[in-house]
């Protein structure tokens, strides 16, 4: 039974409480096992470097992996390709070693559209308050120039305020209340993702919200705009992409070919057809590889 190392960054992002999902689902369909590591505490890079060596030592027959700084891991990746551990990378691209597949998705396409989608409800004009992820998380830039982009492209919307809600939850309540006096009569909130955006309405209580977008498609958020109290996100399946990446790291253990990179298209979700999307993570289907690699090239 192939024994897979599966990599994820924290366990307070709900994005990555689906990947780890997809990867045992995708471990179980396929025969294989998943061993799971993650820092105690968020996005810790000396406990991540830890990690990638204790994995190394338990001899695992591919790892799917994130890393958690785009460059401050690299020394401990290159220990993969020594100990001869293939590496299927996922959401952020490594930029050491070699790795057989990356499944991503373009984080500022899919930021770009969602921030077109609140302007294009204001109206094209506006204030908002953008709430940003964490500064070292390469999504986190990439997701702030698609903003940038939107904003760009519609000079009637203006940024009254930027914050830094570090992709949780917990951070993006009190940085919304802490500034709540320069965020009066705001028109819209873009938030980098979803888990900030349910923060902003834990800050707001019951009181009412204007309309606020995220990224993710997470059950919570889903179940939001369900509820009329969040207006959209846009899909970055975490879930889809670690099941991918499994069900790859399978295929080439079983000696076939598999493509090098396999981006996921953007999707927005929003009042029309969250039907499909309210379900929690364990309902949801994970993608078919035939369907999601036809026509990719494979190595």
């Amino acid at each position: 039974m192939p024994l897979i190392a599966v990599f994820t960054k924290n366990r307070t992002n709900p994005a990555y409480e689906a990947a780890r999902l997809g990867a045992d689902r995708a471990a179980a369909r396929l025969g294989a096992a998943t061993t799971h590591y993650v820092p105690d505490t968020p996005d810790d890079i000396d406990q991540q470097i830890a990690l990638i060596s204790r994995s190394i030592a338990s001899k695992p027959d591919a790892a799917v992996f994130v890393p958690v700084h785009e460059t401050l891991v690299n020394d401990t990746i290159l220990r993969f390709d020594a100990a001869s551990i293939p590496l299927f990378n996922i959401i952020t691209p490594t930029t050491a070693g070699r790795r057989v597949t990356f499944i991503g998705s373009d984080d500022r396409a899919l930021a770009g559209n969602i921030a077109r989608y609140l302007f294009g409800k204001l109206g094209g004009r506006g204030k908002i308050a953008i709430l940003e992820g964490t500064p070292a998380s390469a999504t986190s830039p990439a997701r702030m120039a698609g903003f940038q982009d939107a904003l760009a492209a519609h000079p009637g919307i203006k940024v009254r305020a930027s914050l830094c809600g570090d992709y949780l939850r917990d951070v993006a309540r009190d940085v919304w209340r802490n500034a709540a006096d320069k965020l009066a009569g705001i028109d819209g909130v873009l938030c980098a993702n979803d888990a900030m955006a349910l923060g902003v309405l834990d800050a707001l209580g019951n009181g009412p919200a204007p309309p606020i977008v995220g990224v993710n498609a997470i059950p919570e958020a889903i179940a939001a705009i369900a509820a009329g109290r969040m207006l959209a996100t846009a899909n970055f399946d975490a879930m889809a992409m670690s099941a991918l990446a499994t069900e790859a790291a399978v295929r080439h253990l079983r000696g076939e070919a598999v493509p090098a990179e396999i981006m996921l298209p953007v999707q927005v979700v929003d009042a029309s057809n969250c039907a499909a999307w309210n379900l929690p993570f364990a309902a949801r289907p994970t993608p078919d590889w035939e369907a999601v690699t036809r026509g990719l090239g494979a190595t």
